[in-house]
């Protein structure tokens, strides 16, 4: 998009209209007063001061221009660096946040300072582009992102501030600006301990000479005071307080915290607002023993096996009993685990194939939707984060053929299968612990397609992420690497039909990079003679 600039030609042909307006009452004017040259010299004055402020106006367009002129320059040179290989570029989470919020908010700042200078054209064409641009939840959900990010590969603010994140190649970095959003966002949630965490970094940035945009040290002062104060750390909220009062003493918020916090010490009240505020941060935080061991397995720790089992776990070329298909060309198959069995297929789809299937999900990209246990049907949740779109198999022949070789691969029935599902993780996208099928109190799960529970999941890697983004069974300490163009396979059920509790699992928040997957979910109609039903519950 060309940005095009005529607000001085606009002033000079606004200001020759205006003066030749004047010159007609002038002319009027001059039939009354050509014979008082007092008033006339009022008029040789007044025209005086009229070029004067004419001269003002072009100096102050021209001060704009150059403020937008930087800007657009500023802009041009970092979207052709982000052009030249986008996802690279946003699976930095810190530039796709700022991406959100300069679309989010900067474009519209800029909007408001050239909106009656700049020419139609451009603002015809911004309105237009600006239905399609991020909203503030879009940017409240980056912030969120990047203090899911934190919690979960246990990364210091001043690390992803700086950029210099683990796996990545290239680096940006947040301003001082950037981290009171993140910031205020968190404090907006009452998530009071990123709310310090983010406002100390902001405040640590502007200390070592930062020049800020909109922020300075008072508001970052104050936000700090308040969130340690509802974190129950009374004293050290009255040391920012005062630090605030230094710099603004007639501030009238900080000026009464200031004689709360003092009557708190004083009174010895400090103890009992700690444990008080201290079941508050943990219950915001809503960080469980659970919760806590999948943020482990994401990061690679806590996975053990012993040498014992470890020694039955093989790589083998597989052909599934002979398959015709596969007796000439066997397929790679290593074991990743034993119980439950979880098996990882090498070289399984050609990037050709990937990329149709990219080229033909992308289109129709919407946030990733869930079973309601409650309804049977599909809603979003807060503990999905991706985008995704479904793809029949009729729709393009390399689809088909995916189809069929999950199929002879399985040995089981995919006619009855849900459609590819295809999914992008961007920006700390994560899918937090769940379970595939559905378990006996979700009534009314896969109801309308009137095939049974889900007996297996496949699931294509269609990217490889240069950190984060594992998948994790938490129930047995697993972590599974994206690997580009292999593909995992696993039972959700018994052969009974009882679900399985230890394929629980999760996909773990992508830190840098873009992740890509596609599952095919395998349902129990068709298979009752491919994987025939025991007499054991855990057959």
């Amino acid at each position: 998009m060309s940005l095009r600039l005529f607000p001085v030609c606009r002033t000079f042909v606004s200001v020759y209209h205006h003066l030749s307006f004047f010159a007609i009452i002038l002319c009027e004017l001059n039939q009354c007063f050509c014979c008082f040259s007092g008033q006339m010299t009022d008029l040789l004055f007044m025209e005086k001061d009229l070029v004067s402020s004419l001269k003002d106006y072009i100096r102050a367009e021209e001060h704009k221009l150059e403020q937008i002129k930087k800007w657009a320059d500023r802009l041009d040179v970092l979207s052709s660096a982000a052009t030249q290989d986008p996802e690279c570029f946003l699976g930095h989470p810190v530039n796709a946040f700022k991406l959100i919020k300069r679309l989010n908010t900067e474009w519209r700042e800029l909007e408001s300072l050239v909106l009656t200078d700049m020419s139609d054209a451009f603002i015809s064409n911004l309105t237009i582009q600006r239905q399609n641009f991020p909203n503030d939840d879009d940017q409240t959900g980056a912030a969120k992102a990047l203090m899911r990010l934190q919690d979960t590969y246990q990364l210091d603010t001043n690390i992803i501030s700086t950029g210099e994140l683990p796996g990545s190649s290239s680096v940006a970095s947040l301003t001082v600006d950037d981290c009171f959003d993140v910031g205020k966002v968190a404090y907006l949630e009452a998530d009071y301990y990123h709310t310090e965490l983010w406002m100390a970094q902001a405040l640590k940035q502007l200390d070592q000479g930062e020049t800020p945009g909109l922020v300075d040290t008072v508001n970052v002062l104050d936000y700090l005071s308040s969130s340690v104060n509802k974190q129950g750390e009374v004293e050290r909220a009255l040391n920012f307080t005062k630090r605030l009062l230094k710099l603004d003493p007639t501030h009238q918020q900080a000026n009464r915290n200031l004689k709360h916090y003092e009557y708190l010490l004083s009174e010895q009240k400090v103890k009992a607002t700690e444990e008080a505020e201290g079941r508050q941060r943990r219950e915001s935080r809503g960080r469980t023993d659970d919760f806590l061991k999948y943020e482990q397995l994401c990061r690679g720790e806590g996975i053990g096996m012993t040498p014992r089992r470890q020694s039955r776990l093989f790589c083998r070329y597989y052909d599934n009993n002979r398959h015709p298909r596969y007796v000439i060309g066997p397929v790679r198959q290593e074991d990743e685990w034993d119980h439950p069995r979880i098996v990882r297929y090498h070289n399984i789809i050609s990037d050709k194939e990937m990329e149709k299937v990219k080229e033909l999900a992308k289109p129709r990209l919407r946030r990733a939707t869930v079973h309601d246990p409650q309804t049977g049907k599909l809603t979003t949740a807060h503990y999905r984060v991706s985008k995704s779109a479904w793809l029949k198999a009729y729709e393009h022949p390399v689809l088909d053929k995916i189809d069929q070789r999950i199929g002879d691969i399985t040995g089981l029935d995919v006619t009855t299968a849900e459609d590819l599902q295809v999914a992008n993780y961007g920006i700390g996208g994560q899918c937090e612990p769940h379970f595939d099928f559905a378990q006996k109190h979700e009534l009314y799960a896969f109801e309308e397609l009137g095939t049974g529970n889900r007996i297996a999941t496949w699931m294509f890697y269609m990217s490889d992420v240069p950190a984060g983004g594992a998948t994790v069974f938490t129930e047995v300490s697993v972590t599974i690497w994206p690997i580009k163009g292999t593909a995992v396979f696993w039972y959700n059920l018994y052969p009974s039909g009882e679900g399985d509790n230890r394929t629980q699992h999760a996909a773990c928040p992508v830190l840098v990079g873009s992740k890509w997957v596609s599952n095919k979910w395998i349902h129990e109609r068709g298979q009752e003679f491919r994987r025939r039903c025991g007499l054991q519950e855990t057959d």
